[in-house]
């Protein structure tokens, strides 16, 4: 009998433990080499668990369990024969494009009918990360889904297939009346984020400043270029790679803002690597942009877009995630007006942008309806002090105002003329 023992990956460096979120596969199923058969939880990151070869699978740790990186999770007996009826392998890419262009009729043909059994495999019924997402978001049952993924996993495109269709309404109603409670046990990820945001209140002297960004001069830029920004980078052209590129500039200006204390000693970068928040199924993830000072806007998109999806796809990486120099969070996403955005340690500041709302404001001694955006800089004051943090909030508002000055360090062009 031939054995093989499949160990539970490192995650990445000072991470020595990790939780079996979800097991994919049942004890005593056959599995296919190269099949994703678990999730696995840690406090930084989810990983995917493969099988390493074709064999019997026997689980060595229930879902839930918190397992040491290197240990057992699972042993896949390789010489068991195949049995009759079993799912087929995953398919590949090649294959599953071919099957999404034979069968493009059939989706659109009837309504997706509600409930409906998911297809038979070792899936079944199971959403992957960014359809869980959004079935939470619109509060929508495995049941109410057909999965056509690999052994009936639930895709994306199921769910957003499923919500266009429609469902009947009985299958929709909000509440039922029915007193329950249910409890779940709180993953690596989510532990972690609590604990950093208590150590973040109780160990900084934390502060936020506020402002306002008439958002006119982006919005007719963008307006302007979009479509030529598109089709020659082949990214759109969003507002935080304005808001990203602003800060970059104004963190040279006044580096106390992008800098750490460190025990006794406060570390200055030249360089500005900007974690941008991203809201994922297991929590809020902050994904780095690095050596922002050297790109232009085209490369922040693509940058941003890339790490996003991967957040969202959960294919985030550690290292990918790890340094970072100052944060961006944009509440504006999910309708807020103004809130006061938790520093991300070890760093010692992070801008809060939030929604674009029509505002009467004075320009030119005239009273003008313009689209107007709150800022909010949250600071270490045992590091930035009240001139500092309000200087740079000032100089990222100028930069968003007049996206010129971008291009000279926050200044127009003719104060670098004039060497001012």
């Amino acid at each position: 009998m031939s054995k093989i023992e499949l160990k539970v990956p490192s995650p990445g460096e000072s991470i020595s433990e990790v939780i079996i979120a979800n097991w994919l596969v049942k004890d005593g199923d056959y599995v296919e080499n190269g099949q994703v058969i678990a999730e696995i939880d840690s406090d930084k990151a989810t990983l995917e668990l493969a099988a390493e070869a074709s064999g019997t699978i026997s689980i060595q740790a229930a879902a839930g369990d918190t397992v040491a990186v290197g240990a057992i999770a699972a042993i896949i007996d390789t010489s068991a024969a195949k049995p009759a009826g079993a799912p087929a392998a995953p398919a590949k890419a090649a294959e599953k494009k071919e099957e999404k262009k034979a069968e493009p009729v059939k989706a659109e043909a009837a309504p997706n009918p509600m409930p409906v059994a998911a297809k038979a495999g070792y899936a079944a019924g199971t959403p992957s990360v960014s359809a869980a997402k959004i079935m939470a978001e619109n509060n929508i049952a495995a049941s109410q889904v057909n999965g056509t993924g690999p052994g009936g996993r639930i895709t994306k495109g199921d769910v957003l297939s499923a919500m266009a269709s429609g469902f009947p309404t009985e299958s929709v109603s909000r509440h039922s009346g029915a007193r329950t409670e249910r409890r779940e046990k709180m993953t690596n990820l989510r532990k972690k984020i609590s604990e950093r945001l208590v150590s973040v209140k109780n160990n900084t002297a934390m502060l936020t400043t506020f402002n306002e960004v008439n958002m006119k001069p982006i919005m007719d830029l963008r307006t302007k270029y979009k479509d030529v920004f598109k089709e020659k980078h082949g990214v759109g052209l969003g507002f935080m790679s304005f808001f990203t590129k602003a800060c970059s500039e104004a963190l040279f200006a006044f580096p106390a803002v992008n800098a750490r204390i460190e025990g006794g000693e406060i570390v200055y970068h030249d360089y500005t690597d900007i974690g941008i928040a991203v809201s994922s199924p297991k929590g809020l993830m902050v994904p780095i942009v690095r050596n922002v000072e050297i790109m232009g806007l085209a490369d922040i998109e693509s940058n941003i877009g890339s790490l996003a999806k991967k957040v969202r796809d959960g294919k985030i990486t550690v290292d990918e995630m790890q340094g970072g120099t100052f944060t961006i969070t944009n509440g504006g996403v999910f309708g807020s007006m103004l809130s006061t955005p938790i520093i991300n340690p070890p760093q010692s500041a992070i801008l809060g942008m939030h929604n674009i709302v029509e505002r009467p404001i004075a320009e030119n001694g005239q009273v003008v309806i313009r689209p107007i955006m709150y800022v909010a800089l949250s600071y270490d004051h045992r590091i930035i002090d009240g001139r500092e943090s309000v200087s740079f909030l000032v100089k990222v508002k100028d930069m968003l105002e007049n996206p010129e000055r971008m291009l000279f360090g926050g200044k127009t062009a003719e104060e670098v003329l004039l060497g001012l």
